[in-house]
């Protein structure tokens, strides 16, 4: 069966201690000045009286069923992972126009520095940590259980427990249902910090010309990589250690 991940956040629970910042950027080699994750907090009315709090929210990039990000790619390079149901990067196949970056209304989306590519949270996916049978860093790292991962296909995991038993409710785009995968437990503030999909001009009839083109130049490349691994396998042997070199008479 497919799996498909999500989170499920407590956000009455975060302290704001910031673990889950460091561990994702240790585990995945986030560059200086740039974050996979947040977290997002309230501004306290005092006028309230003497209780009043500051709410924290845990966040990150919200893996959606309906990714506008994917939707602004002309590439093909972003994806929904159909196997996961992450949102994931192909560095290969991006062409580096940022067109994704401000599609995503939550802002979960960055230019590495070094790479000019996207970078955004994968879950760790591409560290490895799922495939040895450990949780996301962020998750892992977390003092307070604030957020809880799982598959959501999975009817036993924590995840989906939690979604049947519990109300639930996520933080909205404007204008758009992304459907996000990143779920909150009773309720959550600030709910107002989502913007605007921000499409660029004529995005899809480039989509429709860049996309193709890439595939098939990616195509090209493997093809005469292949060729060139036949070529040699092919090729008389010259016996090993000896040069390649014709032999004088």
């Amino acid at each position: 069966m497919m799996k498909k991940y999500a989170m499920v956040i407590d956000s009455s629970l975060c302290i704001d201690c910031k673990a889950c910042m460091v561990s994702c950027k240790v585990q995945n080699s986030v560059p200086t000045g740039h974050w996979r994750n947040w977290i997002k907090h309230t501004v306290p009315d005092f006028t309230q009286g003497p209780l009043t709090r500051t709410h924290f929210q845990p966040g990150g990039c919200m893996q959606c069923d309906n990714p506008t990000c994917v939707q602004a790619c002309p590439s093909g390079a972003t994806y929904k992972d159909a196997q996961t149901g992450v949102v994931r990067v192909n560095e290969g196949l991006c062409i580096g126009c940022g067109n994704c970056i401000t599609a995503c209304p939550y802002g979960a989306r960055f230019r590495h520095p070094e790479k000019r590519v996207p970078d955004k949270c994968d879950f760790c996916l591409s560290s490895g940590r799922l495939e040895r049978g450990l949780v996301p860093a962020c998750v892992d790292t977390c003092p307070t259980k604030a957020r809880v991962f799982g598959d959501l296909n999975d009817p036993d995991s924590e995840a989906s427990r939690l979604l049947k038993s519990r109300p639930t409710m996520r933080v909205e785009a404007k204008g758009v249902d992304t459907k996000p995968n990143m779920y909150y437990l009773a309720s959550t503030a600030p709910l107002d910090w989502a913007g605007q999909v921000q499409f660029p001009p004529a995005f899809r009839s480039m989509a429709a010309v860049v996309n193709p083109v890439v595939k098939i130049a990616a195509g090209v490349t493997a093809l005469g990589v292949a060729v060139m691994w036949v070529r040699q396998l092919l090729s008389p042997g010259d016996g090993e250690g000896e040069s390649s070199a014709p032999k004088k008479e």
